[in-house]
């Protein structure tokens, strides 16, 4: 009995040293922290002084494209105008009011196709577009039955050619920056549209007055469209194939502006 409570004894105070906490060696313990794109690992040590060791690592993007995407609901907004090739005596009639001629694009859908290793892709969509044509010589005026156009005695407060398409656009897409969300890239293509209204506006002491008809427009317009991304910023523009008007007239028109969307 007596040597077994000398060996008892003795294991108690071996085991003591284990027990106490060592103030002057290292320590193993650590503390990891995700802030955004950055993983920080705080270390404790002390060796004769207090100090604290902490370690930043960049960790990669988590964002992963996917092999097709949907973007609902795109808006544009920009200006509309034309090229006027039509002759001399009567081009400077059709002039437009400068900022005042706009496009606004509603795009009900556009997908993304990953065609090569998210740098190439295939984009298209379908949506409406609308073009506000705004005259400063607001006697210009189109009749029907025939389709033609005159200068009329009056002139009006304001006078607009308003011509809505519901537009397919298709382009191939090349994104600088595949592992990036919001990166830099640039889209190139043509669009076919079809003219579903058109429409004269009149404005004079508050009243409005519409006159719909065709004009002598054309019902489809072909364009060639590109796009721009830098980042968040996006940027489009288009420019018709050919003439709005079947005959008499040649005004390709065109449209610049900013866009609003995901990718």
């Amino acid at each position: 009995m007596k040597r077994m409570l000398i060996l008892l004894t003795g294991c108690c105070f071996a085991l003591t040293p284990l027990a106490q906490t060592d103030t002057t060696g290292k320590t193993n313990e650590s503390d990891t922290i995700r802030v955004g794109g950055m993983i920080i690992i705080k270390k404790g040590q002390t060796n004769g002084d207090d100090y604290e060791e902490v370690t930043v690592h960049h960790r990669k993007s988590d964002y992963k494209p996917s092999n097709i995407s949907t973007n609902w609901f795109i808006f544009d907004f920009g200006f509309a105008n034309y090229n006027d090739r039509s002759s001399d005596s009567t081009g400077s009639i059709f002039d437009l009011r400068t900022g005042k001629s706009v496009n606004v694009n509603i795009w009900f859908f556009m997908q993304k196709l990953n065609v090569y290793k998210h740098i190439v892709n295939l984009k298209y969509g379908l949506g409406i577009e609308t073009n506000n044509y705004h005259y400063e010589d607001t006697r210009v005026t189109y009749l029907k039955n025939p389709n033609t156009v005159i200068l009329d005695t009056i002139e009006h407060d304001k006078n607009k050619l308003a011509v809505d398409y519901i537009t397919i656009p298709l382009m191939l897409n090349f994104n600088f920056t595949p592992s990036r969300e919001e990166g830099f890239g640039l889209s190139v293509g043509m669009s076919a549209g079809y003219r579903y209204s058109s429409r004269q506006k009149f404005k004079d002491d508050g009243d409005v007055d519409k006159n719909h008809g065709s004009f002598n427009l054309e019902p489809w317009k072909i364009s060639y469209i590109a796009e721009l991304q830098f980042g968040p910023v996006k940027f489009y523009g288009s420019y018709a194939t050919n003439s709005m008007f079947k005959s008499g007239l040649d005004q390709v028109p065109y449209n610049v502006g900013i866009r609003f969307s995901n990718w």
